[in-house]
């Protein structure tokens, strides 16, 4: 049931007799109400006395299984893995509208195809019933679908059934696409070494690690496999982090392959998702692009699933069912008995600690597809030095050089908005959110102090409102006032803006992202979202304009981020012909780890980092869960806290805290946490089983909000 309750619940088969089996959606009474349910288990006894036990109401889908086996075991095994209410696990595998009763999986698709009798009535005069010769013109060429019908005539059905009652028009299961693949490009030594060793491991269960730094064709390899995969009639999953990555890779691989693959993402509308999935679940869509979410897509023909950008943060959820996409779909893989493929520049320590150990494949690429060389890395030391909107003298006059020479210029900074803070320079006053222990960011187009963690607005002052000086100004910089900036310094040249306030509306970022793809000469201004794999090929200039914070961050992975992050934006220059340059702007040009980054590379940098947390017993080599508490007060969640901790009795498991988060209030909300922490993972997980089970029983336990984190990946 999708309720946030630990357990199943237990009805009788329904009065009509009708045999349910595991995976069928029912109707059964719960509470006061009817709800949606799926059938888990059918089994002959149980526990609760048989007077309780209330009837299934009905079947849905004619009884018909909506989930397979292979996924009912990958839901429960999530569940008991993550410590997450069974209900809501499974109801992820169902696209929204399935979750109510209402609505019903999506018939499959048909298309109408003139017979040989109409054929021969075409020959024929229209007579009276021109508009049903029509329909048979329309047909002459080859089958329509009823889009196309559509589209020549509103009425188009009530014809179509009089012809297909003369015979005339046959209705009939709509074909599946032709793979047309096209020739790619020749593959370097180094790619054809990988595909090898790829393919031969295509039958069973294999997890292989593809390392290749930026520009090194892992995406042609996933073609090469994709386009062999799907010839064998099996389905191909490919999840990409992020919707941005979607627009181009689609592209891509339409035009590679001949095929339109499917989409699932939070993007999409309602009915879109069903289709998809109902596509999926009759097999027919035989590639698949989509997000974490569409980790739950059914496969009844699975052959291959790729995860693109593999260490992402995003690729873990991290509010309600907390799930890591990238182990889920590992364990996935398993149990379906086919591979998978982690590609990535920068893979995280978790899959390097496991491809060093053997337990992954471990697939280098370490030249540039093209031939191209890395891009060079350049220091500017930020000490003493007056910038503009953060850049410095030196910087500026790179990227003018640059834009003369009719190259592309990216200048990478993760904060959206016109400044962080805004403040008086009279009196100190600075605009801070009031539910959270933030600083509200100035958006100056719209004239907008907004919290970037709750979202809360409001309009920005127009005097300082402690001491009513005329003195409010920004402090720091955001990809706004960089866009500002870049444009009154460089007229003559495009400046374009890629942060999600600018490319929030469908559509928006893939307008910007064809426009820079023409090649002219320009700007590209951008957070996070230009560091996941985009190929532009006229950026030949990298500016980095601070990523300081991540040196000194409380938070243990920040190292590893900053890492992957510089890696990722640094790939982005010098990918066609022309060298590529990045300027790293720093008040710490001296830091050990930054050096060994720049002059070693990302690997011998993540190892290294490795090794640290080894030292200090730090995952990976080490288990984590958290046990989150948040309330409007700060009392209650610590009151909940001590009394959990008091409950906990393990051995060899550590449990520390309670901690704050490292934003202690958020959203109006006091958020504090324990950490339990173990080398056996099996041994922390029966502990927290044992553990769970006291708290929920805590007296303090209805006055929080509370969740366990497996894995956690934030504070």
């Amino acid at each position: 049931m999708p309720v946030p309750l630990p357990g199943l619940f237990d009805y009788l088969p329904p009065s009509d007799g009708v045999g349910l089996g595991p995976g069928t959606r029912v109707v059964v009474p719960f509470g006061q109400r009817q709800a949606v349910g799926v059938v888990m288990a059918v089994a002959g006894s149980s526990d609760v006395p048989s007077g309780r036990l209330l009837p299934v109401k009905r079947a849905l889908d004619a009884g018909e299984p909506l989930l397979d086996g292979p996924l009912l075991d990958l839901l429960t095994w999530c569940a008991r893995y993550y410590k997450h209410a069974p209900g809501e696990v499974v109801m992820n595998a169902l696209p929204p509208p399935l979750r109510l009763a209402r609505h019903v999986v999506p018939e499959a698709p048909v298309q109408y195809r003139l017979t040989a009798e109409g054929r021969e009535r075409l020959g024929q005069p229209p007579g009276r019933a021109s508009a049903q010769w029509q329909l048979l013109d329309l047909l002459r060429e080859g089958p329509a679908d009823p889009g196309a019908m559509r589209r020549w005539r509103g009425d188009w059905s009530r014809i179509a059934s009089r012809v297909v009652e003369h015979g005339w028009v046959a209705e009939e299961a709509r074909a599946q696409p032709v793979l047309d693949a096209q020739a790619g490009p020749e593959l370097t030594a180094e790619q054809q070494s990988a595909l090898a060793a790829l393919r031969a491991g295509l039958t069973g269960f294999r997890c292989h690690l593809l390392d290749g730094i930026t520009g090194s064709g892992k995406t042609e390899i996933y073609l090469r496999l994709i386009e062999e995969v799907v010839r064998s009639g099996r389905q191909v999953l490919v999840l990409v982090p992020e919707i941005g990555l979607t627009p181009q890779l689609v592209e891509r691989f339409r035009r590679r392959l001949g095929l339109q693959p499917a989409l699932s993402h939070s993007g999409l509308s309602d009915g879109e998702r069903v289709e998809t999935w109902a596509a999926a679940r009759r097999g027919e869509a035989r590639l698949l692009i989509g997000t974490r979410s569409a980790l739950f897509l059914p496969l009844p023909r699975p052959g291959l699933i790729i995860m693109d950008e593999s260490h992402d943060a995003s690729f873990k959820q991290q509010e309600g069912f907390r799930f890591s996409a990238r182990d889920v779909a590992i364990k996935r893989a398993a149990l379906l008995e086919v591979p998978i493929v982690l590609g990535t520049a920068t893979p995280s320590l978790e899959t390097l600690h496991n491809a060093a150990s053997g337990k992954y494949g471990w697939i280098r690429l370490r030249q540039r597809a093209t031939g191209a060389p890395e891009p060079a890395w350049s220091l500017v030391d930020l000490r003493q030095q007056i910038t503009q909107g953060g850049l410095a003298s030196t910087t500026l006059e790179r990227i003018g050089a640059a834009l003369e020479r009719g190259e592309q210029v990216l200048v990478f900074l993760n904060r959206r908005g016109y400044a962080p803070v805004l403040l008086c320079h009279d009196c100190g006053w600075h605009g801070t959110c009031q539910r959270c222990d933030s600083n509200m960011t100035w958006h100056r187009a719209g004239r907008t102090l907004i919290c970037h963690h709750c979202e809360r607005r409001q309009p920005v002052p127009r005097v300082c409102p402690d001491c009513r000086a005329d003195a409010l100004q920004g402090a720091g910089a955001g990809t706004e006032q960089l866009e500002r900036l870049l444009g009154r310094h460089f007229p003559g040249f495009p400046c374009y803006r890629f942060d999600r306030d600018q490319t929030r509306r469908k559509g928006a970022f893939e307008r910007l992202y064809q426009e820079v793809r023409r090649g002219a000469p320009g700007i590209l201004v951008g957070t996070q979202m230009l560091a996941k794999g985009h190929h532009f090929e006229g950026i030949t200039l990298v500016v980095i304009v601070n990523l300081d914070q991540a040196l000194y961050s409380a938070d243990f992975r920040a190292m590893e981020r900053m890492g992957q992050l510089m890696t990722q934006v640094a790939g982005r220059a010098g990918r066609a012909g022309r060298a590529g340059q990045v300027v790293l702007q720093t008040h710490h040009p001296d830091h050990p780890l930054l050096a060994r980054l720049l002059r070693d590379g990302y690997e011998a940098f993540a190892m290294e980092l490795l090794e640290e947390r080894r030292l200090t017993g730090l995952p990976p080599f080490t288990h984590q869960a958290m046990l989150r508490a948040e309330a409007v007060g700060r009392e209650p969640v610590l009151e909940f806290l001590h009394q959990a901790r008091a409950a906990f009795s393990g051995d060899s498991t550590g449990v520390y805290g309670p901690l704050p988060a490292l934003m202690e209030r958020r959203g109006g909300r006091f958020r504090w946490y324990l950490l339990a922490q173990d080398a056996s993972r099996a041994r922390l997980q029966r502990n927290l089983d044992r553990w769970l089970t006291k708290v929920r029983s805590l007296p303090g336990v209805r006055r929080v909000r509370w969740s366990v984190d497996i894995d956690p990946q934030e504070a």
